[in-house]
């Protein structure tokens, strides 16, 4: 029997909504976050991805951006350090990869190329090891320890997005479109999978995050490997699903972004957000 589209046994037995239910909701932050620094009044939010400050009052930090400027030597602010520890805090508690699929802009252009090598049978080129962003995260702060500043955001594509869909693109659509182009006709996954050193910074803090997916009711599993195929880290799911070494249901790996698509996709319902201490 040849198998069924991707997605099609849920989109049956759940519906088109739930179905696509944390993806949608996924879509409405990443737009909302954007629109909030383009049309909010000044007294709500101020600033960018990078640095804002919220009713004039809560500074709000990302903390890989921080964190180069530690490396970088460059002079201590308290400000900065509070609001790196706010947001610190939040993930923690929502999950660090969170960032990834909920705030990150560049998660819309890679799951866009996803979407179209799956809908194409684009076969990928190359394998790379999920490793290997640690090694661009440690090689971004060795370079802002040397050269005394933060070159990275030079070229960092969700810098040079986040900041182009606000006050305009100029050249960093050629870094967006390369990403693109990579993700789809190069390597699944490629970007965000593999190298981003943001994913892998926020991961770190994601060892200790609170929420979790969960294979909740995995004795439901029909193989269909809808999952898998959706899945951003698909390396994640095997351990929680199928319980191997006497795995619990909880997916604990570092690396799960917290995005949901597994639980739209599954129509058994397996999987489901939990706390990672009820296992």
């Amino acid at each position: 029997m040849a198998r069924q589209p991707i997605g099609e046994a849920a989109l049956e037995q759940k519906g088109w909504l739930r179905s696509n239910l944390w993806l949608i909701l996924r879509r409405i932050s990443q737009l909302s976050i954007i629109a909030l620094f383009i049309y909010a009044p000044l007294w709500l939010v101020k600033g960018n991805l990078a640095s804002n400050l919220v009713l004039e009052t809560v500074p709000l930090t990302d903390p890989f951006l921080y964190l180069q400027t530690v490396f970088a030597g460059q002079a201590f602010e308290v400000t900065a350090l509070i609001g790196a520890a706010i947001v610190v805090l939040f993930y923690l508690l929502v999950g660090g990869r969170a960032y990834c699929s909920w705030v990150c802009p560049v998660n819309v252009v890679t799951d866009s190329a996803g979407w179209l090598r799956r809908k194409f049978k684009i076969k990928k080129k190359c394998d790379l090891s999920p490793s290997l962003r640690y090694w661009v995260l440690g090689l971004v702060m060795v370079i802002s320890y040397l050269g005394g500043n933060m070159l990275w955001e030079l070229v960092n594509p969700v810098t040079l997005l986040q900041r182009g869909l606000i006050y305009g693109m100029g050249m960093g659509w050629i870094v967006v479109a390369a990403i693109f182009l990579y993700d789809l006709l190069w390597a699944r996954n490629g970007w965000c999978g593999h190298l981003c050193p943001m994913g892998a910074f926020y991961s770190l803090i994601n060892r200790f995050s609170w929420l979790r997916v969960k294979a909740k009711n995995r004795e439901g599993c029909d193989d269909c490997m809808d999952c898998f195929a959706v899945c951003p880290e698909p390396q994640v799911i095997r351990p929680a699903l199928k319980g191997e070494n006497g795995h619990g249901i909880v997916i604990d790996q570092s690396l799960c972004t917290n995005c949901g698509r597994c639980i739209d996709i599954c129509g058994p319902d397996v999987f489901a957000y939990g706390s990672r201490f009820n296992k």
